[in-house]
This record gives C-alpha cells, structure tokens and sequence, in this order.
C-alpha cells in the first residue's frame, strides 16, 4: 500500500490514494496506521478515492471529482476535518490530480471548496458556523463553560484566563454525553491581542493534537461572541481572527453566511507499508 505524510500546522495525517475506490480500510488497519511506536505515526487518515466510488450513496451524488475520507487515529470516522481538507488538496495538486485553482473536495459534511497554488498556504471554505448554544467541559476536577459550535463535526471552545500550558490534557475533558451523544473536539482558547487567540485542543478519536483546523473556526466563533449568544442563526460577527496554535498559526475568516480557513500544508515523506503487516 503506497502512502503520503503530510501534515498542517504540525496536524499530521497518512495519505492513501485509492483511484479505483479497492482499498477496504478498516479501523484496525487505520489505527495501526496512526500508531506512532508500532506504525506510521499520524493524528488520522485521508483516503484518496473518486467520489463515484466512494461506497457511500451521501456522498456519491456530491458534485465534486475527488473525495476525502477520513479517519481519527483511533479509526472511527469522522465528517470533516479542516487541516486534513488543506493537506488533502495539496496532494492532489502535487500528484497531478487536480490542477491549481478553485475546486470542491467532496467530505461527509458535504462539499468544501479550496484554494490551492502551487506551493504554500491553501484556503478553505468552511461554510457556515452553526452556534448551538452553551455547555461545559471538565480538566482535573475544574469546569470550563463553552460554546457549542458545528463545523459539520461538534466542537465545544471553552475561553480560558490563564496560560493554557498550564492545563492538563493528558486525558479527555469531561463533557455532558446527553448534549454530544457522539463525542465532541474540545477547545481551549485565550485571547492574546486584537482578533488574536492562541488554543489547545483535545480532538475526539486523536486525543491532544497540535493543530485542529475546525476548531480553530469554532474558537473563531466563540471568540467573536465574546460571551454572548447571537439573536439568531445567522447572526454571527464578522472579521478575521489570527489562531496561533501549537504546532502553528492559521488565518480564520468570519463572513456573512460563511467562514474561510487559511494556512499551510505540507507534504513531508512517502513510501510504502508491508501488506502483511496491515
């Protein structure tokens, strides 16, 4: 099996192209991939297949060439992932898949158009924030209230008014399961400077990871608020926010009816793994 490293903001994935839609990836084999002492070593998967021949009729009628399924580092999958989208597009530009430009990538949260150069940051479109309310996340016995915020996966942005080096993330944060039956990437964020953040993340299936480009949105969103709820779903603020994070900075634009996603994506290694060995 020929895969591809690549990584955005220190977010690192294992890339497998899949043109003919044979490789029956199970979450086994997807986690001995991510393993870092026995394996490859990445935060998830980013299976390269045609979205006609995805084998998931969602996703099959999605008007896009190419798309991108990913997996968590544990194998369980997940709708959206916006380092991985970043990577993903700069693979299928270096590969001659795809030609530089503007074009949609095909994800389980629907279509995410790209920007993508020949070389440097590439730019995503994140679509529309979806605010959902308030909750609240747990480290070491303290309670961290949060804003609820859907990128197509849950995320949960806590703001916090400290140094965020100073909190443990050697084990999940607590969270309600009623209110994310399914899990939930939970954010920590502190502001730095004018629409400045820097954040933590602890990622759903990945554990603490340096980089999550959704969650950088949702920080932005959260952020923005400032403690209070917009009057509708709409109504988010506007601007674009600077997110440093640990393996990195990204750039996050806050639209009417929208959101970018700005920053880079490399491609570091490839090879081949022993079939046998997976």
């Amino acid at each position: 099996m020929r895969f591809i490293k690549g990584h955005g903001t220190e977010n690192d994935f294992v890339i497998l192209p899949d043109p003919d839609g044979a490789l029956d990836l199970t979450a086994e084999a997807a986690a001995r991939l991510c393993d870092r002492h026995a394996g490859i070593g990445a935060d998830g998967i980013l299976r390269v297949v045609p979205t006609k021949l995805a084998g998931e009729p969602a996703v099959e009628g999605l008007a896009a060439d190419w798309f991108m399924d990913y997996r968590n580092a544990d194998g369980s999958i997940a709708e959206m992932c916006g380092n991985g989208v970043r990577v993903f597009a700069r693979y299928l530009v270096d590969a001659g898949l795809a030609e530089p430009g503007e074009w949609d990538v095909a994800t389980r949260a629907g279509l995410r158009r790209v920007t993508v150069g020949t070389s440097g940051d590439v730019r995503v479109e994140m679509n529309r924030p979806v605010h959902l309310g308030e909750s609240a996340a747990t480290v070491a016995g303290e309670t961290f209230g949060g804003v609820r915020v859907s990128m197509g996966n849950p995320h949960l942005a806590c703001p916090v008014d400290r140094p965020l080096a100073e909190l443990d993330l050697c084990h999940a944060p607590g969270f309600d399961p009623e209110v994310f039956p399914e899990g939930v990437n939970v954010e920590f964020f502190r502001l730095v400077g004018e629409r400045h953040v820097e954040m933590r993340v602890y990622e759903r299936g990945s554990g603490e990871t340096r980089s999550c480009g959704t969650g950088t949105v949702a920080v932005a969103v959260a952020a923005a608020l400032g403690g209070s709820a917009p009057s509708g779903p709409s109504d988010l603020p506007v601007g674009e926010w600077t997110v440093d994070v640990p393996g990195g900075r990204v750039t996050v634009s806050l639209e009417a009816g929208t959101s970018f996603l700005t920053g880079p994506a490399v491609l570091v290694a490839e090879g081949e793994t022993r079939p046998e060995w997976l």
